[in-house]
C-alpha cells in the first residue's frame, strides 16, 4: 500500500482525486481525531547537525504540508517555530520525547496525539510506555535493511495486543493497542 494514492492523503495535499477502499479507510481512521503530531528529525528533512544559519529548509512537503496542526519535531538542535500553510506550524523540541508529547497534547486539547515516526522515535514513545495504539500498514515492498522497529522491545510485555487485522490488495493492516 502506498498512502500516497489514497483519496485521504490526497484531500491533505489539497486534491480531489485517490484512491478508495479499504486502505483509504484505514488513512482516513489515522488522520482522523488528532490535535497534534510529533515527529523525528529525519522525518522532517535531510539536515543533520547543526541548522546552517541560512537554512531555508521547511521540510518535505513544500509550502502546505499534510499536518494542518501543530507538529512537534524532535531534535538535539534549536530552531524557531516555523509557520506554514493550512494550520502546520513546525515546534522544534530539543528538551526530550516527554517535553515534545507535554506540548503537543496541551496544543491538541481534547484531541489525539500522532507520533508520525520514524522508527526511532516511535520506539523511544514505546520504551517509555506512552504510546496507547499503534497501526501498521506492511506492505510487500522490499526497501532494504533499514531500521528494527520491534527489536529488542516486547510488545506484550508492554500490554499490547493485536486488536484488528485486515488484509487488502495492497496491505495487511495491524492495529495494536493496549
Amino acid at each position: 500500500m502506498d498512502i500516497r494514492n489514497t483519496k485521504t492523503f490526497h484531500a491533505m495535499l489539497g486534491k480531489q482525486t485517490g484512491e478508495t477502499g479499504s486502505d483509504n479507510d484505514y488513512a482516513a481512521r489515522s488522520m482522523a481525531g488528532f490535535g497534534a503530531f510529533i515527529l523525528g528529525r529525519n522525518m522532517f528533512g535531510p539536515i543533520r547537525g547543526e541548522w546552517p544559519e541560512d537554512d531555508t529548509w521547511k521540510g518535505w512537503w513544500g509550502n502546505n504540508p499534510p499536518y494542518h496542526a501543530p507538529t512537534y519535531i524532535l531534535t538535539h538542535y534549536p530552531r524557531d517555530p516555523i509557520v506554514m500553510e493550512g494550520g502546520t506550524t513546525f515546534y522544534f523540541v530539543t528538551e526530550g520525547i516527554e517535553a515534545a508529547l507535554d506540548q503537543a497534547k496541551a496544543a491538541a486539547g481534547n484531541a489525539d496525539v500522532k507520533i508520525g515516526g520514524g522508527v526511532s522515535t516511535v520506539r523511544q514513545y514505546l520504551k517509555a510506555g506512552l504510546i496507547d495504539e499503534l497501526h501498521f500498514a506492511v506492505s510487500p515492498v522490499i526497501l532494504g535493511k533499514g531500521e528494527a522497529i520491534f527489536s529488542g522491545i516486547n510488545l506484550p510485555e508492554l500490554g499490547f495486543s493485536v486488536i484488528e487485522r485486515t488484509l487488502t490488495e495492497h496491505a495487511i493492516h495491524i492495529v495494536l493497542a493496549k
